[in-house]
């Protein structure tokens, strides 16, 4: 077991002091909050944002998470999401695709040079139709099934199986690495290589946004880069607008165009993420500094 597997099942693994309680993490964070304007958020994506969330209130049931929060990341940019655990992260990724229930506000995105409101479409909708993508936290392969059937799997909204083949053949040309296990059962790939797997089944239905859900979560250190390196590529040299949570936050913010930092459901700094990197307050909290 590596030390990200030992740490998981604790608290916010990004890069805290082990002195310093979650709840005190959460404290200290609250006190560095300030009101994010609209426009703040606009130009960190150049006022052209692909994806936008206005004044969201959502969660689970009865249980409202997230209270009023704005989103914008840029059409080809990236965007991470750090903060204390049960700051809401991974509930924003739920909320953009589907997951949770909307109490009100707006999850739009641009497409065709005109907004499009996709709040209450499904998740169905959503990969199929305005080319929203989750990529889910560890262990989401199917073990029985071999690689190929995997990435079958990921065209499951196609109209014929034939798409769905010919798209993970697309895959396989992509990443040999994947292609020389296609026969092989999912369980029986590394760690990184099922991450590859879980990320190249995304990329079957040919997404614009994709959601990633802490990609180096379970990783040894030596597949973390990789996964950075392909996450960075499908930015850079596919055009893809990537929003992902990272327990890593250095990593995370390192990997990304901007970031926020997320505080009891709220938005508590936005920035470049360079900038958020160089901030010694959050430096001290959530990297390690």
């Amino acid at each position: 077991m590596t030390a990200l597997e030992q740490a998981a099942p604790g608290g916010y693994h990004g890069g805290v002091a082990p002195a310093i309680s979650v709840e005190e993490v959460a404290r200290q964070a609250q006190a560095l909050a300030r009101d994010v304007g609209i426009d703040e958020l606009d130009a960190l994506v150049g006022h052209q944002p692909h994806l936008r969330i206005d004044n969201l209130h959502a969660g689970y049931g009865q249980m409202e998470i997230l209270h009023g929060l704005n989103l914008r990341v840029g059409r080809q940019q990236s965007l991470c999401l750090i903060g204390p655990n049960g700051a809401g992260k991974s509930t924003v990724l739920h909320s953009i695709f589907g997951f949770t229930d909307i109490y009100s506000g707006r999850i739009c995105i641009e497409r065709d040079g005109t907004q499009m409101d996709v709040t209450r479409m499904s998740s169905n909708q959503k990969l199929r139709s305005s080319g929203i993508a989750y990529i889910l936290q560890d262990k989401s392969v199917f073990p029985g099934m071999t690689v190929e059937e995997n990435l079958w799997m990921g065209g499951y909204l196609m109209p014929h199986t034939t798409e769905a083949k010919l798209a993970a053949e697309k895959v396989f040309d992509r990443y040999p690495r994947l292609a020389a296990r296609r026969k092989h059962p999912a369980k029986v790939l590394s760690g990184g290589e099922r991450r590859l797997l879980e990320i190249s089944r995304a990329l079957v239905m040919d997404p614009q946004i994709l959601l990633v859900d802490e990609p180096s979560i379970g990783l040894e250190p030596r597949f973390i880069d990789a996964v950075f390196e392909i996450l960075a590529e499908l930015q850079h040299k596919d055009g893809k607008t990537v929003v992902i949570v990272e327990q890593n936050a250095k990593k995370g913010l390192e990997f990304a165009d901007i970031g926020y930092v997320l505080v009891s459901g709220k938005l508590a700094l936005a920035g470049r993420a360079d900038d958020l990197l160089a901030n010694p307050d959050v430096s001290r909290l959530f990297l390690g500094g």
